[in-house]
């Protein structure tokens, strides 16, 4: 079985026997029931071969379609003018650079049917050449555009510059300015379009790129298009048996139990209110061609700009995730207000987990481990900046717990805590520095979260600061600053928080912890 991984091309999947998911017949669908779309889904998951599709099926390529849903479906194969425009390619943080690849894209087209005498801006020159188009073929035009949102993703929130007639302009407002005009040509040429799809992952509602034209229909979270990319479960078992029995048996499991780890590992993404679940394509593909379970989405690339947004607000992890939400909360990315979550959801490292009817909310978490892990390393990365390799660190405590070794997890933490840097935690008030105590210990314990880890756990007479659960040891965590780890000890007894285990046979750790403010780190470890 050969998997397309890198691939984006659909005639070199098919044409080269790779496996191809068949998402033909919603797509289908979606040509003959309406016009103007905009999907959002995550980076690699799948949006530039569905336009690649897309652009194939427009340009009346049967051959390619043999056996697939559509083949049954469609009967006219019609060829129409297809203008595609794919903006993963270029460097959009130098200035100039997006005008140069409009240019460019503009020139080539206009080769092929000729450029207005009198149209001098990029939105005239695209119409005259849609309207040439369409009187050549005798056909209305299909526009694709792919990732259309990354001329500005990539200079969001930077600062970047650029001197326009004298006058110096953040580039990020340049670029949003020239897409707009760009885009505009939609409005305008609407009598020479039969179908347009611009992909992204963003949808900037009030950042107006939109505005110079009809308003697309929205499908990110539409349930008849919710599967158009990813991979659903029954997909999953459908098309690739054979490397889950290769992976089953290399880890030494069941096809069973095999499943339920690509689940945990891969799946969880959600696109609706119908909550089907969606596998993360890029991931599965890897893991079935390298026969390696590993965390691929994530190290394929930082997303940086969820960092330098996350570094504009006062919101934490703890404040964002597990909790319900009314979708304008999240859907759509509104540049006047410093909220992240928007973007950390459309991003991919948070989804849809629950949907209550009721009150039309939405619960929002991370998909999977993969994505869990990545994400919060990156955050404990940006926020602490400790000199420790930070996965060195994860690996030996999780190693420390599994072995019950308390010493070494004193050890662990007083180094790590020791390694921050002074200038990350200096902090002006009282509310600032409790802030930062409390939010370096969730980050540490949703970094070790490959064991059940509590934080604030909330029980009969009060909230454990943590509790760790692995197979042969349970660990109830109580951390003072500027205190005593006596005191810590006498709050976990005082309040009962071992008394849910106390018929748990598992061996169970207390462990008070003090920390200083003044050195910050461990000042104070006793365990009983």
């Amino acid at each position: 079985m050969k998997y397309p991984i890198g691939i984006q091309s659909f005639n070199q999947i098919i044409e080269d026997g790779y496996v191809y998911v068949d998402k033909t017949g919603l797509i289908y669908r979606l040509v003959k029931e309406g016009k103007i779309y905009f999907l959002s889904r995550p980076r690699r998951f799948g949006k530039s071969l569905l336009v690649s599709t897309l652009k194939c099926y427009f340009q009346g390529r049967k051959e390619l379609f043999k056996g697939l849903a559509i083949d049954k479906l469609e009967t006219e194969w019609a060829e129409y003018p297809v203008f595609h425009i794919d903006f993963n390619v270029g460097d959009f943080t130098l200035s100039g650079n997006l005008e140069a690849r409009i240019e460019e894209t503009l020139a080539a087209w206009e080769k092929l049917y000729g450029r207005s005498d009198t149209a001098q801006t990029t939105g005239a020159r695209f119409i005259h050449v849609l309207h040439q188009a369409r009187k050549r073929y005798g056909r209305r035009c299909v526009v694709l555009i792919d990732e259309y949102d990354k001329p500005v993703l990539d200079v969001l929130d930077t600062g970047y510059g650029t001197t326009i007639d004298g006058e110096r302009r953040l580039l990020e407002d340049r670029n949003r300015e020239i897409l707009k005009n760009f885009y505009s040509v939609f409005k305008t040429a609407d009598e020479d379009l039969q179908f347009v799809l611009l992909t992204g992952v963003t949808k900037f509602s009030q950042v107006s790129v939109f505005s110079g034209f009809n308003q697309p229909s929205d499908i990110s979270m539409d349930d008849q298009y919710e599967t158009l990319c990813g991979i659903t479960q029954e997909e999953l078992e459908h098309y690739f048996a054979e490397p889950i029995g290769v992976l089953a048996k290399k880890y030494g499991t069941t096809v069973e139990g095999m499943l339920n780890i690509l689940k945990h590992r891969y799946d969880g993404y959600h696109f609706s209110s119908n909550l089907t679940d969606v596998y993360n394509p890029f991931s599965l593909l890897n893991a079935f061609a390298k026969r390696e379970l590993r965390d691929y989405w994530f190290s394929s690339g930082t997303p940086t700009y969820l960092i330098r947004l996350m570094n504009h607000t006062q919101e934490d992890l703890n404040e964002m995730t597990g909790k319900y939400y009314a979708p304008k909360e999240f859907v759509d990315y509104k540049a006047d207000v410093e909220k992240p979550l928007p973007m950390i959801y459309q991003s991919g490292c948070l989804t849809i987990k629950d949907y209550d009817r009721d009150f039309g909310m939405f619960l929002l978490d991370f998909p999977n481990n993969e994505v869990k892990g990545g994400f919060v390393s990156l955050i404990a990365s940006s926020y602490l900046k400790p000199q420790e390799n930070l996965d060195n660190w994860i690996r030996s405590v999780v190693v420390s717990m599994r072995k019950g070794d308390v010493e070494q997890l004193r050890k662990l933490f007083t180094s790590f805590l020791a390694s921050i840097p002074y200038s990350m935690r200096s902090k002006k008030d009282e509310a600032e520095k409790e802030r930062f105590f409390h939010y370096t210990l969730c980050l540490i314990f949703r970094l070790i979260s490959v064991y059940t880890v509590y934080t604030e756990k909330e029980q009969s007479q009060g909230r454990a600061d943590c509790i760790v659960e692995t197979d042969n040891y349970i660990y109830i965590f109580e951390f003072k600053r500027d205190g005593t780890a006596d005191e810590a000890l006498a709050q976990i007894e005082a309040k009962g928080y071992a008394q849910p285990y106390e018929a748990d046979p598992r061996i169970l750790y207390k462990i008070g912890v003090n920390f200083s403010s003044e050195t910050g780190t461990v000042e104070d470890w006793k365990t009983v």
